[in-house]
C-alpha cells in the first residue's frame, strides 16, 4: 500500500511540474499577454473558432533541428525559411488532402497551406501535423497570421522572448497576439 501512495505521489508531482513548466500552473504568467495564466481570459480563445486550426488535425508540430541554443544560426539568419520550405510540386498535392480534411471546398487560391507553427519559430517544415489550409480572406486569416509570426520572430531574435514562449504563443492563441500588436 505503501508503494501505491509513492507512485501517486510522483505522478501528481509530474503532473504539477509539467503544468509549471508549460505556463499553466498557479501563479504562470503568459509571456505575451502578462496575463494570469488560469483567468478566465487566458483560457477562452480571442478569435472565432475558424481562426484557428482543428487541433486534432492540426495540433502543430516543432522542428527538433532548431532549439533555442542555435536560433543565431538557424531561425535568426535572413533567408531561414527559404532553406526549409518544402517546394510547392511537393505541397500541392498534401494542401487537396488538407483542404478536404478541413472541409475547405473552392479555389485553391483562397487558401494558405499554412504552418500552424511557423518555420521562422522553428515549425516542422513538412510535418501534416503542423500544416493546416488556412483562408486568405477571412478577418482573421493567413494575412493576419503572418504579422503575428513576424513580430514573435522578431522578438525572439532579440532576446525579447524564448523559443518556447514564441511557439506556445502560436499555439495557444495566436489571435490575442494579434489584437496586443494592434
Amino acid at each position: 500500500m505503501a508503494r501505491t501512495g509513492v507512485v501517486v505521489v510522483v505522478i501528481v508531482l509530474l503532473l504539477v511540474g509539467l503544468f509549471v513548466h508549460y505556463g499553466h500552473g498557479p501563479g504562470g504568467v503568459s509571456p505575451i499577454s502578462h496575463e494570469r495564466v488560469g483567468s478566465p481570459s487566458v483560457h477562452r480563445r480571442a478569435g472565432p473558432e475558424d481562426a484557428y486550426p482543428n487541433l486534432e488535425l492540426t495540433p502543430g508540430a516543432i522542428d527538433p533541428a532548431v532549439t533555442q541554443d542555435n536560433i543565431r544560426s538557424t531561425i535568426c539568419v535572413s533567408g531561414y525559411t527559404k532553406t526549409v520550405r518544402p517546394p510547392e510540386q511537393r505541397t500541392h498535392r498534401l494542401k487537396l488532402q488538407i483542404m478536404a480534411a478541413y472541409g475547405r471546398s473552392g479555389d485553391l487560391r483562397d487558401y494558405e497551406l499554412d504552418h500552424f507553427i511557423p518555420l521562422e519559430l522553428g515549425g516542422c517544415p513538412d510535418c501534416r501535423s503542423n500544416l493546416w489550409a488556412e483562408p486568405y480572406d477571412a478577418s482573421l486569416g493567413a494575412k493576419q497570421k503572418d504579422r503575428v509570426e513576424n513580430y514573435l520572430h522578431r522578438q525572439v531574435c532579440s532576446g525579447e522572448i524564448s523559443l518556447k514562449e514564441a511557439q506556445d504563443a502560436i499555439r495557444n492563441d495566436w489571435v490575442r497576439v494579434y489584437e496586443q500588436i494592434n
